[in-house]
């Protein structure tokens, strides 16, 4: 089952249409998906991120394959999870969203100034 999630990239792939799944190990990614948003790891940023966006269930079933793509990189090739804080993670997607902001901007011909006073 680890093998087969590692490759999927998109949410159509993820989110099976049939919910019939016997899995233990996917049973067992999902529910540490779904305590993940108490966290306070960059996991659990991502986690609270994406159910406000997507909904509960399709974020706890895409948190469930993002957590078996680390356990595979860190069965297969003995990479480390490296522990990221939820304000390093934070900070990148407001940057991330700054960008996005940016060039919408530029595309309809208006410039982003920085306030002097961010609020």
């Amino acid at each position: 089952m680890v093998a087969e999630v590692a490759h999927l990239r998109t949410i159509e792939e993820v989110v099976p249409s049939n919910t019939g799944d016997k899995s233990r190990l996917a049973t067992a990614l999902r529910m540490a998906a779904s305590t993940l948003r108490e966290s306070e790891s960059y996991l659990g940023a991502q986690v609270q991120r994406r159910r406000t966006k997507l909904g509960s269930p399709k974020a706890i079933i895409i948190m469930g394959a993002k957590l078996a793509r680390l356990l595979y990189r860190m069965l297969k090739y003995g990479q480390e999870c490296v522990g990221k804080s939820t304000p390093l993670y934070e900070e990148k997607y407001r940057q991330q969203q700054v960008r996005l902001l940016a060039k919408k901007a530029a595309e309809h011909g208006f410039t982003l100034v920085p306030s002097i006073n961010p609020a």
